[in-house]
């Protein structure tokens, strides 16, 4: 999925105001487990519909054994659910989640345009820093706010689970080197079993672009399989921030 286009063209179009937040040592960015199965969208949290797609993948709050979460059903579609949030990666440098897939994408390739497509993924995106970008850039940055009235995201990491590339792997979007795939499980050994994430922000976009990162301008999951025209579910639980 072109992940470029969702964060340039989209998703300041469909995310609310960035919440006021208070300092704590948790903030709970997706509190999915205080819903109720059948609502249809997480507090807070926003469809993200890409264009000239006409097919979408299906969320859902559903119970599975004791505790709600987020059902994803993608059958050769694409979308995402996003929250809007503003917090400082220095300050809020952990994020741990919870997540089951049931099938990974066979023909997923995470260097190829044509196999960019993920049973999972966590995605961060981050503000608009001019201080980053060249003078081109910068010309179309300012015309995404003549648009849509705030600058589009800078730049994204996408917490992937992929088919066939090795756990640790950090690899370019095929699509643009603005987001970063970082590989956190791959293949079919843990299908149909909740497994908790963390993973450091501030050192993973280090790595991935050798400085440090702006503000957190939001935080999204997806699950997506128009490239490769297959099938995914995949199960989302609690997302948080943690401080060190």
């Amino acid at each position: 999925m072109r992940i470029f286009v969702i964060i340039f063209i989209t998703a300041v179009q469909i995310i609310s105001p960035s919440p006021r937040l208070q300092a704590q040592d948790i903030i709970d960015v997706g509190k999915f487990s205080a819903a109720e199965p059948g609502e249809k969208l997480p507090e807070g949290w926003h469809p993200l519909i890409f264009k000239n797609l006409t097919s979408y993948t299906r969320y859902s709050l559903v119970k599975d054994g004791d505790t709600v979460v987020v059902k994803a059903v993608s059958e050769a579609s694409a979308s995402g659910l996003i929250r809007k949030i503003r917090i400082d990666p220095q300050k809020y440098p952990i994020i741990q989640w919870r997540w089951k897939v049931m099938n990974v994408c066979k023909n997923s390739d995470v260097t190829q345009k044509d196999g960019n497509d993920y049973p999972a993924r966590i995605y961060i995106t981050f503000e608009h820093d001019p201080g980053k970008i060249g003078f081109f850039d910068k010309i179309k940055y300012y015309l995404a706010k003549q648009i849509y009235g705030e600058y589009p995201p800078i730049c994204a990491i996408n917490y992937i689970w992929e088919s066939k590339a090795p756990i640790g792997t950090i690899a370019p979007d095929p699509y643009t080197e603005r987001n970063k795939m970082i590989v956190v499980e791959s293949g079919e050994k843990a299908l149909d079993t909740w497994i908790t994430e963390e993973r450091n922000i501030l050192a993973d976009f280090v790595a991935a672009f050798g400085e440090t990162p702006p503000m957190i301008s939001g935080i999204g999951i997806m699950t997506d399989s128009d490239n490769t025209k297959e099938s995914d579910t995949a199960f989302y639980g609690d997302i948080l921030l943690k401080q060190k």
